[in-house]
């Protein structure tokens, strides 16, 4: 497998992308310290100028834009603040824009000798998983995440209620319960939004790019082409099984079952999207789906088509430049 990155993206060209799309990437995850409604949504897209320079431009261009988001939120903020947003997006972002642009020639796999053959879709969704629950887990440990930091979290929540209303008392095995279900929902939750968050920002990003002569990967049909890896389903299983273990091995197992099952979700989509091609009730069908993803039982019927249909395959297409 090689970079696909061909003479026609001179290092000239990508130096300047690069540093525009850093400037860019910074300027967003700011953006998101200011507007704490949308901050999460603002905070993903800082991810998208750099798939859209690694994208369009290569690796030398991907490289320069994280090189120079990082030393901006270094300088403008703090080094924590810069470390933080590149194990968050600016790393994840430049890896998948590296992933998606690999490529062997076809013959190789028993293919046409005039095509390549592009890494797969559903192995680029693995690794945006893996990435995103290391990313998870090294937040975690930073923070000191565990019982004590929820409980504190889910205390605060109880005392603005009853702000709000003075009548307010919880109970108090209630209470408990939901101090024990906020340590594995909230990893979960944060995980599974953030691969959801950062897929999208590589899809946009494709979409964008394939309308220029610079795109270097071809653009894929989605609803036939976004699976999740096989192998992915062993690490699902996994991270169902440590969720029983308790302790650190629980959150960790939790988090595994966010990240892995946002991919098997939107694989689900991708084959619900693909399987009502041409069918009348396309729409409807669709629509209900969506909003009734919302509600846990609804959303886990989706996932359930993800698993059923896993592949790997590769794009092939004509080589772009010499």
């Amino acid at each position: 497998m090689q970079d696909s990155e061909t003479v026609t993206t001179p290092k000239q060209t990508a130096l300047p992308v690069g540093i525009l799309a850093g400037a860019i990437a910074t300027l967003l995850a700011l953006g998101a310290m200011s507007q704490l409604s949308f901050a999460f949504v603002i905070y993903a897209a800082s991810a998208l100028p750099i798939l859209i320079a690694g994208l369009g431009w290569g690796n030398r261009a991907a490289i320069v834009a994280v090189i120079t988001a990082a030393v901006l939120g270094a300088v403008l903020v703090s080094p924590p603040f810069a470390a933080t947003m590149a194990v968050f997006t600016l790393l994840p972002a430049g890896w998948l824009s590296h992933l998606a642009n690999l490529a062997r020639p076809a013959s190789e796999l028993g293919g046409p000798d005039h095509l390549l053959a592009w890494y797969p879709l559903s192995d680029i969704l693995l690794h945006l998983c893996c990435v995103v629950t290391l990313a998870m887990i090294a937040l975690g440990v930073v923070i000191g995440y565990g019982p004590d930091l929820t409980s504190q979290m889910v205390d605060l929540m109880t005392e603005a209620l009853r702000g709000q209303d003075p009548t307010f008392v919880p109970d108090a095995a209630g209470l408990a319960q939901t101090k024990a279900m906020m340590v594995l929902m909230l990893p979960m939750v944060q995980g599974g939004l953030w691969v959801l968050l950062l897929f999208a920002a590589f899809y946009i990003a494709i979409r964008f790019v394939s309308r220029s002569p610079r795109a270097l990967r071809p653009r894929e049909d989605m609803p036939s082409a976004l699976r999740m890896n096989r192998n992915s389903i062993f690490v699902f299983l996994a991270g169902i099984l440590l969720t029983f273990a308790g302790g650190v091995p629980a959150m960790i197992g939790a988090t595994i079952c966010g990240t892995f099952g946002a991919g098997f979700l939107m694989a689900g989509f991708a084959s619900l999207h693909f399987r009502s091609k041409g069918k009348d009730w396309r729409i409807p069908v669709l629509v209900l789906a969506y909003l009734s993803s919302l509600m846990f039982l609804a959303a886990l019927f989706v996932l359930v088509f993800g698993l059923a249909d896993t592949r790997r395959t590769n794009p092939l297409a004509p080589a772009k430049g010499p």
